[in-house]
């Protein structure tokens, strides 16, 4: 394999010293970026993107020629494996992910079949390998899924939703059939993911996008315990290198302690949690990952900056942070702010690793 030639972004998750904070950022390679844009529209729809192993490699590389990123992150969506088990995953115009035929019965749960989840993805495995290939060892490349119980949750609602009225009441009212959706769907992630692995991906990272909307139990039961089971099932090496686990629960702040005793290497942050008071509760038991607000990327650069320096202040001095926002970058999103947070980080985080 070609040498990495920027390995600060691996250095930071195993709390290895580096010479300034590295920085990658969620949802990197988007809306907000014009040639995302047109590559895009050549593409004809957001699955056409997903599923072009070469409009895809095209889209993961874009924000890497025009920023200093320390990683890049494999162009895809959470949506994949469910779409790969026959649910029919479409996009519709402002409302977001549907799927054309959600879980509705525990019939249909039995049914899953955890192998789809790489035996109809070979597209994405094809990404990463054009990917790396394409990378050259300039950074790391990052391989994702959704976590169990956020999939599940568009699994069964269908789409989006505000409360996961249907979600819940099956976790409360059929536990037994929530847990076995749930192990099937870690089966299919920690195979999905050991696959992208094998393909190239340097680093791993679960989206568990709507872990936060549990009860503090239910948050335990029916989420953090598989992504556990997840992490206990990947390969931690790679090309003689170990293969970093983030996992990022939005508004899983006050689980804190629990997820970083899951397996992973590194927990990522929202934007509601004080990075100096999450490092004092964790030590140095995980690096962290994040965690400005992104919509201070609307702001103005000097009050951008002014963030930056806050964020990298509450962290303080020494190794294990991985600046990154606290969520997806938002599309309308002028480039040029987030060249401003890039420069910002680079400059000024130096200081904190003499």
């Amino acid at each position: 394999m070609t040498e990495l030639k920027n390995d600060r972004f691996l250095r930071a998750l195993l709390r290895e010293p580096v010479d300034r904070t590295p920085l990658w950022m969620m949802r990197q390679a988007g809306r907000y970026l014009p040639e995302y844009r047109a590559t895009r529209q050549q593409a004809g729809s957001f699955m056409g993107l997903c599923t072009n192993p070469e409009l895809a490699c095209e889209v993961t590389m874009q924000p890497l020629r025009r920023y200093a990123m320390d990683a890049a992150i494999l162009f895809s969506d959470i949506l994949t494996i469910p779409d790969a088990m026959g649910l029919g995953l479409y996009f519709s115009e402002g409302e977001g992910p549907r799927f054309e035929r959600p879980i509705s019965s525990p019939a249909e749960v039995a049914a899953l079949d955890p192998q789809r989840a790489v035996t109809e993805l070979q597209y994405v495995m094809d990404a990463v390998a054009l990917i790396r290939k394409e990378l050259d060892g300039a950074v790391p490349l990052i391989g994702f899924s959704g976590s169990p119980w956020t999939l599940a949750t568009y699994m069964i609602e269908g789409g989006s939703s505000k409360d996961f009225a249907k979600t819940k009441a099956l976790a409360f009212n059929e536990p037994a059939v929530m847990h076995q959706l749930l192990e099937k769907l870690a089966e299919s992630v920690a195979l999905y993911l050991s696959a992208q692995v094998a393909h190239g991906a340097q680093a791993v990272q679960i989206f568990d996008t709507w872990g936060g909307a549990l009860s503090h139990a239910a948050y335990r039961e029916f989420s953090l315990r598989y992504m556990q089971r997840i992490i206990e099932q990947l390969p931690r090496e790679a090309d003689g290198r170990r293969v970093p686990v983030i996992v990022f629960t939005k508004g899983g702040g006050q689980w804190l302690e629990a997820i970083a005793e899951c397996g992973a290497d590194a927990v990522g942050l929202d934007w509601t949690t004080d990075i100096g008071a999450a490092r004092a509760r964790v030590g140095d038991k995980v690096a962290l990952q994040g965690n400005m607000d992104p919509a201070m990327l609307f702001a103005n650069p000097e009050r951008i900056r002014a963030e930056v320096a806050g964020i990298l202040e509450s962290f303080g001095s020494g190794t294990g942070h991985v600046f990154n926002l606290g969520h997806g970058i938002t599309p309308g999103v002028n480039p040029e702010h987030v060249s401003a947070m890039v420069d910002a980080v680079i400059e000024l985080s130096p200081a904190y690793h003499s």
